[in-house]
């Protein structure tokens, strides 16, 4: 009965609000636990065995009384959190969204622009801890940060947690990491197998690509007066405004992928797009990217066009740290009258 399943709804409800706020309370509650023992132990001449001495002295004190969860190693991760935060207002809005398990995640990054983008993007998205730790581990910030063609100031766009809608840059991420698509790594598979692969992940691949995207359409039929196209992947971004047309290859970049991808975008803002739509973005997803098609292509004048090379299998830190690297230099020479 529809009165039953009201009164169901509206107990859950309650129980969520409960939850939310004595999450708040505890995050608050350890990041105070956090700063009565930082400032308890620069009071001490021996920093280092006084600090160990306090928190099993803590840890024992607390234990009897509340019982579990004030082991000396959660107590260290209380005095992390409060020195990786040492402001209350910077995390205390995202503690509504976010649970302990967040928190302690981006406490190890060292960059504090990258702890505040992880928190921000994890409270606005609703990521779980599982994403957040995701995201984390294959350097979500600074694949995006690599991708941009301008300087535009971390701070500032941390702080206004919005991303500049006319920029399309600040979606793209280079290299984009599908390791959850369990492909054979190190064997061929055909562009096929890939799109297959993508469209039965759909929910992590839009999570891999950003902030914005819902999903359109699989080979997209486009027909003109003289023949048939069809296009592999079509998303739309509410943020930047426009559709996002995705072309793949299971080869490195050629110049005949970068002119093909050109036609799609030129065909969809003539034939599919609405007049007031920000124009169509195309990007490449391949194997490989190439320097010399990257400086003498119409990658290197279009800014609605992009490549970005792939991987099938999730990288060390090395490894993505070296990918970034290589990216960069690559992007300058798609942008030479960039100012960097």
């Amino acid at each position: 009965m529809q009165y039953i399943q009201d009164i169901k709804q509206i107990l859950a409800q309650a129980r969520q609000k409960t939850y939310t706020a004595i999450n708040a309370a505890m995050v608050e509650a350890y990041w105070k636990i956090g700063e009565k023992i930082v400032l308890e132990e620069q009071q001490g001449k021996e920093r280092a065995t006084y600090g160990e001495a306090i928190l099993k002295e803590l840890s024992k004190a607390l234990s009897q009384d509340f019982g579990k969860g004030f082991s000396e190693r959660n107590l260290r991760n209380m005095r992390q959190f409060f020195i990786a935060f040492p402001k209350i207002e910077i995390w205390q809005t995202l503690s509504a969204k976010l649970s302990w398990s967040h928190f302690q995640l981006v406490m190890s990054i060292s960059n504090k622009d990258a702890r505040q983008y992880y928190l921000t993007e994890a409270a606005q998205q609703g990521w779980s801890v599982r994403t957040l730790e995701r995201n984390i581990d294959t350097m979500y910030y600074q694949r995006l940060l690599s991708s941009q063609a301008k300087d535009i100031v971390e701070n500032e766009m941390i702080a206004n947690t919005q991303y500049l809608q006319n920029d399309a840059l600040d979606f793209i991420k280079n290299p984009t990491v599908l390791e959850f698509l369990s492909l054979p790594t190190g064997l061929s598979y055909s562009e096929a197998d890939l799109e297959k692969a993508l469209i039965n992940n759909l929910q992590q691949f839009i999570l891999e690509l950003g902030k914005g995207f819902a999903f359109v359409a699989r080979q997209q039929h486009i027909q003109t007066e003289t023949a048939d196209f069809y296009i592999d992947l079509v998303f739309y971004n509410y943020y930047l405004k426009c559709f996002v047309i995705i072309e793949l290859k299971t080869t490195k970049l050629t110049h005949q992928d970068i002119g093909q991808l050109d036609m799609y975008v030129r065909m969809y803002d003539d034939l599919k797009k609405p007049k007031e739509d920000n124009p169509t973005i195309g990007i490449l997803l391949c194997t490989e990217t190439d320097k010399t098609i990257a400086k003498y292509s119409v990658l290197a004048n279009n800014k609605q066009l992009f490549a970005s090379k792939y991987v099938d299998y999730l990288p060390t830190e090395q490894q993505l740290i070296d990918e970034i690297e290589k990216q960069k230099l690559l992007l300058k020479l798609n942008n030479p009258n960039e100012q960097r």
